[in-house]
């Protein structure tokens, strides 16, 4: 029997060399995306494009301690983050499920048979059935060869999609991150706009005191009067939404490191301690392996790819090798002896002749969901250039209003100053007072928005850019 067999074996065995060889031959490679990669970004000067690329810690570069760790917290304990590591644990699972296809499937069995025959009739006679007990112990083995890719291409298609988990993963962790910067500038910010209002009581205070002096020396009218209290009742209005403002942003700041708010007690302190880091944002080419969601999105693409040569590789026949063998006995004792041996091998090929248009319908669906891949990675990779941009011209813009706006601040706070000498010297007209520190507030107010612009503004610089980057590794100098 095994020299009849052998021919069989061989033929399978050079088959499942060839399908060794032969792998994904139906599959395509990544579809080309057509994109237009731009030398430099518009709003971007050339000289800087490498000059100061963000460091993997880019929040150090505020030199706020208390920001920082606020940042090292959250990459530790943020539950988005831990959510999206537990759905990477899922996929590498789901790709181990897939690959199984892969390999032999292989089960041992044992088996205890007791039957008994009926019993026979003859001549009146019935003679009693013969009672018979079988041991048996087994090996069986079976392999499906992935001669056209298929169960390969699945495979492929579950670990793409396992590494997009993994830069889904450093997406969340991003996002985290700035909104961990932005609600701490927030908090700041409120902080300082508070203690501007603070100053600005004060000094609305000191007039009202001014215009009841000159009431009480018949100087000044009761309109004077009410007008500055007016003034007054405003400025003090402006505090409670301030306020709101600010525990908002620290119960943000709680949520975002896991902590309840009653547990978070953020310092802040002002935004001019704060430190502006320079940032330029490198060449629009290296973005490409630089923002997470964009290689989220490639690996999206190349899991749909894998899938559409998983689905044409089902239109070919399958052939499928079963293998089983071990020992068969009437006796326990006996059971493993050379005689009582068996063994089997079978080799088989399915061929779809029709199924309803259903494996038609899964390739195309399959490309349909390849197409859309494919759009939605030319998309991401547009839409990372274009935040760019708007990051850079915001930045710019940003740092162009605030130093407009301190000159605005200066020259207000001395027509105030000027005005409110002139108040108490009693040569001044309250309508030029009154339009002073109107003026003068609402500067310092817009002040502080300013700065605070500006800071989110870098922030979202670094967003575009996808984070920090890792420091290119410089060529070693050959030795002479």
């Amino acid at each position: 029997m095994r020299r009849s067999l052998s021919p069989i074996v061989r033929a399978f065995a050079a088959l499942a060399l060839v399908a060794t060889s032969a792998g994904c031959i139906l599959t395509k490679d990544l579809p080309d995306p057509a994109l237009d990669i731009p030398q430099g970004y518009k709003a971007a000067r050339l000289s800087d494009a490498s000059a100061a690329v963000p460091t993997l810690d880019w929040w150090r570069g505020f030199r706020s301690r208390e920001l920082t760790q606020l940042m090292e917290e959250a990459q530790t304990v943020n539950l988005d983050i831990a959510a999206a590591v537990s759905r990477i644990r899922q996929a590498d699972a789901q790709a181990r499920i897939t690959g199984a296809a892969l390999l032999p499937s292989l089960s041992s069995g044992g088996q205890e048979t007791y039957s008994r025959n009926s019993g026979s009739s003859s001549n009146g006679l019935t003679n009693g059935g013969r009672e018979v007990v079988t041991y048996s112990a087994s090996l069986s083995a079976s392999y499906e060869l992935d001669f056209w890719g298929k169960n390969r291409d699945a495979a492929l298609a579950t670990e793409e999609t396992a590494d997009s988990k993994r830069f889904d993963r450093d997406v969340v962790a991003l996002t985290t991150l700035t909104a961990v910067a932005n609600a701490y500038f927030q908090v700041v910010a409120s902080q300082d706009r508070i203690k501007t209002a603070e100053r600005n009581i004060a000094s609305a205070q000191r007039i009202l005191v001014a215009i009841q002096s000159r009431l009480t020396a018949g100087t000044g009218t009761d309109l004077d009067l009410a007008q500055q209290q007016s003034v007054l009742a405003n400025q003090r209005a402006a505090v409670p939404p301030l306020r709101q403002t600010l525990a908002q942003n620290a119960n943000a700041l709680a949520l975002l490191v896991a902590r309840p708010p009653e547990s978070v007690r953020i310092m802040g302190g002002s935004l001019n301690s704060i430190a502006s880091p320079r940032v330029t944002p490198g060449l629009p080419s290296e973005l490409l392996t630089q923002r997470p969601d964009i290689r989220r999105q490639e690996s999206l693409l190349a899991a749909a790819t894998a899938s559409v040569g998983s689905a044409r590789a089902q239109f070919f026949p399958s052939i499928q090798l079963t293998g089983s063998g071990g020992y068969q006995s009437s006796a326990l004792a006996s059971l493993f002896q050379p005689n009582a041996a068996f063994f089997s091998l079978v080799g088989g090929l399915t061929q779809p002749i029709f199924d309803g248009g259903r494996i038609l319908g899964n390739f195309q669906l399959t490309q349909a969901q390849q197409d859309e891949m494919l759009q939605t990675y030319r998309k991401t990779v547009v839409s990372a250039f274009t935040d760019v941009d708007n990051a850079l011209v915001a930045i710019k813009e940003t740092t162009e209003r605030l130093r407009l706006q301190r000159e605005v601040v200066t020259a207000s706070r001395r027509a105030f100053q000027l005005s409110e000498q002139q108040l108490s010297a009693g040569t001044a007209d309250i309508v030029t007072v009154l339009n002073t520190q109107l003026t003068l507030f609402a500067a310092e107010d817009a002040l502080s928005q300013a700065q605070l612009a500006r800071f989110l503004a870098i922030v979202s610089l670094y967003q575009a850019l996808g984070g920090g980057w890792e420091p290119k590794m410089e060529r070693p100098v050959n030795a002479l």
